[in-house]
């Protein structure tokens, strides 16, 4: 493969330093010299301590809490890059925050998603690399091409073994996550079945009815984003309750908010699994939380990236 655009170079705000470092393990390079500090006031100052010039520069930054913080980390970033005449410069985030907000539901609402992608785009970047967008057509608020990769086969090797010892049936908490749960499937050869429930308010959840056979199987819950961990553990219980035996959640992002980790300590979920795309630190994780990494796959897309080859290729 030939290198079109320059040598990688990486650089990151301080969103989520452990899978930064293990990104550039998987692709053999030191991590670019950069410090990113704040005044006393709380501006964000950034200091870039080597030439970028014609590099293939990857911007990697979750915009999880502190969101605002991050995001602007990330912008700020960027923005320096362009002027130090980066070659090209692809931000990579494998937590998009705001993502959940990507329609109008009422009247006088945001669509924070759309003005992020537009900040992002203003700010100098060339392409865009993230991971599980809570909705896929967030993609389409870009003017830049935009690598969507999913976890769900590392989330899915999590089992594997698993699987073949007894009965498991992967359960979508919602109608909106059906494809999301097909998908989880399909790696482990399970059938499915859904919650169908609904939300009288923000972060409030009401379990309404279970389509699908779940009496005396263990169960596998399958999301994108647990941020009070509130829809997860009801889900949970909803399940034990209607006859399952072991119940197992994951999900791609564990924002865990809140009452979140109190929650899932309690719940009556065997395991909760995440992702490390936010950073998770050791003391929080508790024994019901176990996280499986995706520093290879943005390892590989970026390689990909940079050689201009076919990202797609890695999920066939």
């Amino acid at each position: 493969m030939s290198q079109n655009y320059g040598d990688i170079i990486v650089f990151t705000g301080n969103s989520n330093d452990s899978l930064v470092e293990l990104i550039c393990e998987n692709l053999g390079i030191e991590e670019g010299d950069c410090e990113v500090r704040q005044f006393s006031d709380g501006e964000i100052n950034i200091n870039i301590g080597e030439t970028v010039r014609g590099k293939d520069v990857f911007v990697i930054q979750s915009t999880s809490s502190p969101v605002n913080d991050n995001l602007m980390e990330l912008l700020i970033l960027m923005d320096a890059l362009k002027r130090a005449s980066a070659g090209r410069i692809n931000a990579v985030i494998p937590y998009y925050g705001y993502a959940r907000q990507d329609r109008k539901t009422k009247a006088r609402e945001p669509i924070t998603s759309k003005l992020v992608a537009d900040l992002i785009t203003v700010a100098g970047a060339d392409r865009l690399v993230c991971m599980d967008l809570h909705a896929g057509q967030i993609q389409g608020y870009f003017d830049i091409p935009v690598d969507h990769l999913s976890a769900i086969p590392y989330l899915a090797d999590y089992f594997k073994d698993m699987v073949k010892e007894e009965d498991f049936v992967v359960v979508s908490p919602d109608l909106g996550g059906v494809t999301r749960a097909r998908n989880f499937s399909n790696h482990l050869n399970l059938p499915i079945a859904i919650i169908e429930k609904r939300r009288p308010r923000p972060n409030v959840s009401e379990v309404m009815n279970i389509i699908g056979d779940i009496e005396g199987k263990n169960c596998i819950l399958i999301d994108d984003i647990v941020d009070t961990a509130g829809t997860i553990c009801q889900a949970a219980q909803a399940l034990q309750d209607r006859g399952a035996k072991k119940v197992y959640g994951c999900a791609t992002h564990g924002v865990l908010s809140g009452p979140a980790l109190d929650r899932l300590e309690n719940s009556v979920l065997e395991k909760f699994i995440i992702t490390d795309t936010i950073e998770l630190p050791e003391e929080k994780r508790g024994h019901s939380i176990d996280v499986v990494s995706v520093a290879k796959v943005f390892a590989d897309a970026i390689s990909r990236i940079n050689a201009n080859a076919s990202v797609s290729a890695m999920f066939d």
